[in-house]
């Protein structure tokens, strides 16, 4: 939790209701979940207020109104605020399933486990994002190690392409370590690359040729994507995992 974001929480709450709770997007801030595909110039405090209270959504702040279950607030320092569970329910209302996927991901892997976060779809089992929340759920993974990595796994599985393994191990056969990919097919000998930005450092760059030669020496295909590839031509990226899914079998 950054000092700035807790200072402007701090002073937002100032002129907020009593019972007022952080929620939402400023919640998964304050749990250090990071969420992909939002506005970043939006730095409006997100809240949850009494059912019955008349504030308003001003420039800092928006203004959420729904009901709060036992459990459902804690603590973050010295600020109210939702659950990682109950965060990541009201996120399902308001984030496309790529998203959720990403801070599912990040919760399951930090903050709780899977049967918390069914226990918020059972607490809530209508309303906006329930549906949303029942398809990601059994997709979550606390191996995943970045969105990106969350987003192009969401790729696949919209696609209807095959399960991908995470963090998988490669081995020669000796058994000596040639690298470990953020997705992986084994069967197929197609490994999944997402390079963000430490991979443009020159020590990364250099590891990761080397690594790439050794693993295609080996008989691996070796895709890799950047955040260009993934959120600017998804279409591609599907393309270019089936073609080399499709070509293994053959």
């Amino acid at each position: 939790m950054s000092a700035d974001l807790r200072h402007r929480v701090a002073a937002v709450l100032l002129t907020a209701p009593a019972d007022t709770v952080v929620s939402h997007l400023t919640a998964a801030a304050l749990w250090g979940v990071e969420v992909p595909l939002v506005d970043r110039v939006d730095h409006r405090v997100h809240l949850i207020v009494p059912t019955g209270s008349r504030a308003e959504g001003r420039r800092d702040r928006s203004v959420h109104r729904t009901g709060l279950g036992e459990g459902d607030v804690t603590r973050r320092g010295d600020l109210p605020v939702t659950t990682p569970a109950r965060t990541w329910r009201d996120l399902a209302g308001v984030l496309p399933p790529q998203a959720l996927l990403a801070v599912t991901d990040q919760v399951l892997a930090r903050w709780c486990g899977p049967e918390e976060l069914a226990a918020q779809i059972e607490r809530r089992p209508t309303g906006r994002g329930v549906a949303r929340a029942r398809l990601v759920l059994p997709l979550g993974d606390p191996r995943a190690e970045s969105p990106m990595e969350s987003i192009t796994r969401w790729l696949v599985h919209a696609a209807g392409l095959p399960a991908p393994e995470l963090q998988h191990v490669v081995r020669t056969a000796e058994g000596g370590f040639l690298g470990r990919a953020d997705l992986a097919w084994p069967q197929a000998r197609v490994l999944v690359e997402f390079d963000g930005d430490v991979h443009r450092e020159r020590d990364v760059f250099v590891a990761d040729l080397r690594r790439q030669n050794a693993l295609v020496a080996a008989g691996w295909v070796v895709l890799r994507f950047t955040s260009a590839d993934v959120l600017g031509r998804p279409d591609e990226v599907v393309a270019a995992i089936r073609r080399a899914l499709r070509k293994a079998r053959t």
